[in-house]
């Protein structure tokens, strides 16, 4: 099979000259349309990976609609940061957008066989198809042969419900565009009369370096609606060019003549009122100067209020008595408290006693953690001890849909309350770890979902290492601190360990202190953390060395060693080769070189591809089981 694939990349290599991988992107012109004809040309399943670099940071246009137009919804959609698309866009991250308003995507574009793209996550909904998907919903930042491509990989029809992957078009600058300095290229969606030329005035780019970029030229430049255009950026693009400028002031033209002289009952009331209007602007003046005067005295002597956007307050924080919290003393943290205040829901205490039966034993979920009925909803309710104003601030400013979500906060008595959304399947740890003769139905995870589930834990990852600001390492990964919701998908929790790692341009900074649960940290933290103890300290022996074992074996199918290695809850029930996949993918991650270890986006990656792979090979087996 390797040889077969030497011969493949020999024979494209004879067949396509090297210089033409310097080449820059074909427009996709009016091939996006017709969806009956299959792969028509390769640029409608996107951009070809002909870039210096395989992963890079890249840039989209969205024009803002309902639903699709707040920065959470807008970022939900096409799986970008919140955060980072809120300061890109110079706007709050609850802010809404006009309709038709042009919104810039910050994303990561990485190279996926062929073709770059950026992945994004969708639920079908009723009436779907591959066009409406991808030029309705997506507007055109994708392709029905590209969505095809990926409804074929995930089974034989859409079904309203089910989640599909939205490849999303984007690509890294080439060679020749590096060299010219080039650092991004934004896909920008064309709308009705709009030009090479204007599009290129806006972001303040060379026309000839646009029609260069998508190969088109000064005669042959004629673009469309609901398609992208690379445009090459030295630098980010920013809010300033997507706002049309406001039009120039009118002048009105010199009179003809002067005008005809008024007469003295005319200027008496004219004099009458300019008095008026005079005598109301200076008594306004002083009234508003001696307020502002008043207002600041006030305010040097009263601390600000911890007020929260609905006029809920933090009643116990300043209770007289309270000796464990003295606010006097430190400002910075009453700063906290009132940013806090303003951006989440402030819970009353007694609604939290409401909520879990006083807090009732009943109620009790593990540790500190409550279960509670907040208006007929689920909630995680847990009770925390000291300043844990950072780990409130820092899940009030990471939003991805496999982070725990964070929906408000309550201090009383020196305790604070941590209200969370609640994940019904409980942690990972729970159905991972049992004893295999007391395997129940209902804890047991099939090949799809645990592949699903690691998937979502390396988009997590990913997200905070990435597309967050500044990047954060989790540093406690373990199975008991990722939940379940009621489709098994994965939701992050426990942030207390989790550390700023920016560096110099972007780069994580080295995490010196080392903390976390041993069996899950770097080999280079700790010599003897490659093991996972609970599975290994029977054989004395650390993962790489079991995982080396499994790797030796050529034959996948007669494997004894994978069949050993392999939970036995799965029975069996799992594609031999696509599990070899992941051990190699482990193996990788293990590597003692860390420059050596995929990133977190190539993880991702890879784990995207078993799975879709995955699914293809149970609806082939499931088709085939029923046409016996």
């Amino acid at each position: 099979m390797a040889s077969v694939r030497l011969f493949l990349i020999f024979s494209l290599l004879l067949i396509f000259p090297l210089v033409s991988i310097k080449a820059q992107q074909p427009y996709i012109k009016k091939l996006s349309t017709n969806c009956r004809v299959r792969n028509a040309s390769t640029s409608v399943l996107g951009y070809a990976c002909n870039g210096v670099n395989r992963t890079c940071e890249a840039y989209l246009t969205f024009r803002s609609r309902p639903p699709y137009n707040t920065v959470t919804s807008i970022s939900n959609l096409l799986n970008a940061n919140a955060t980072q698309l809120s300061q890109l866009n110079s706007v709050s991250e609850t802010a809404t957008f006009g309709t038709g308003e042009t919104v810039l995507v910050p994303t990561r574009c990485s190279c996926l066989g062929e073709f770059y793209q950026a992945n994004a996550t969708y639920v079908i909904q009723a009436g779907d198809t591959p066009f409406t998907i991808a030029n309705n919903t997506f507007e055109g930042l994708s392709t029905c042969h590209a969505v095809q491509v990926e409804k074929s990989n995930l089974t034989i029809d859409i079904y309203p419900g089910s989640r599909l992957t939205v490849p999303l078009r984007c690509a890294c600058p080439t060679e020749k565009q590096a060299a010219d300095g080039i650092r991004y290229l934004l896909s920008y969606l064309i709308t009705w009369g709009q030009s090479v030329s204007s599009i290129s005035a806006i972001f303040g780019v060379d026309t000839g370096v646009t029609l260069a970029a998508n190969q088109l030229s000064e005669q042959d430049f004629t673009i469309y609606p609901f398609t992208t255009l690379l445009v090459p950026l030295s630098d980010q693009p920013s809010r300033s060019q997507t706002i049309a400028p406001p039009p120039p002031p009118t002048t009105s033209p010199p009179p003809s003549s002067p005008p005809p002289p008024t007469s003295s009952g005319d200027n008496k009331w004219i004099y009458m009122l300019v008095g008026v209007l005079g005598g109301v602007a200076l008594t306004s003046s002083i009234g508003f100067a001696v307020f502002w005067f008043c207002f600041l005295q006030k305010r040097k002597q009263i601390p600000p209020p911890m007020v929260s956007s609905a006029s809920q307050s933090f009643e116990a924080i300043v209770k007289p008595g309270d000796k464990k919290l003295d606010v006097d003393e430190d400002s910075d943290f009453m700063e906290s408290l009132n940013s806090i205040a303003q951006s989440l829901k402030v819970y009353k205490f007694e609604e939290l006693k409401s909520a879990t039966q006083d807090f009732s034993p009943n109620c009790l979920i593990k540790g500190s953690v409550y279960k509670g009925t907040i208006n007929g909803d689920l909630a995680a309710i847990k009770k925390m001890h000291g300043d844990v104003s950072k780990e409130i601030q820092l899940l009030n400013t990471i939003h991805h849909h496999n982070l725990i979500r964070l929906s408000g906060v309550c201090f009383n008595d020196s305790h604070w309350y941590l209200v969370f959304e609640f994940a019904v399947n409980g942690p990972l740890s729970a159905w991972i770890y049992q004893d295999e003769h007391e395997q129940t139905t209902n804890k047991s995870l099939n090949w799809i979902q645990r592949i699903q589930i690691a998937l979502d834990v390396a988009n997590a990852l990913d997200y905070l290492h990435s597309y967050t600001t500044p990047p954060y390492v989790y540093k406690n990964l373990e199975s008991s601190n990722i939940l379940l919701d009621d489709e098994f998908r994965a939701k992050i929790i426990n942030f207390d360990l989790a550390r700023s790692a920016e560096g110099q341009e972007g780069q994580f900074a080295l995490t010196r202190h080392i903390v976390g649960t041993r069996g899950y940290m770097s080999p280079e933290y700790l010599e003897n953390g490659k093991h996972v103890y609970e599975l290994y300290e029977k054989v004395k022996k650390n993962l790489s060395e079991v995982l080396d074992d499994i790797l030796e074996e050529e034959d996948t199918d007669e494997n004894q060693k994978l069949t050993d290695f392999v939970d036995p809850f799965l029975q069996g029930d799992y594609p031999p080769q696509l599990a070899m996949s992941v051990i190699r993918l482990i193996d990788g991650c293990l590597d003692k070189d860390p420059s050596a270890r995929p990133d977190m986006n190539e993880v991702s990656q890879s784990l995207s591809r078993v799975l879709t792979t995955s699914r293809a090979v149970d609806v082939s087996v499931t088709i085939s089981v029923q046409g016996r």
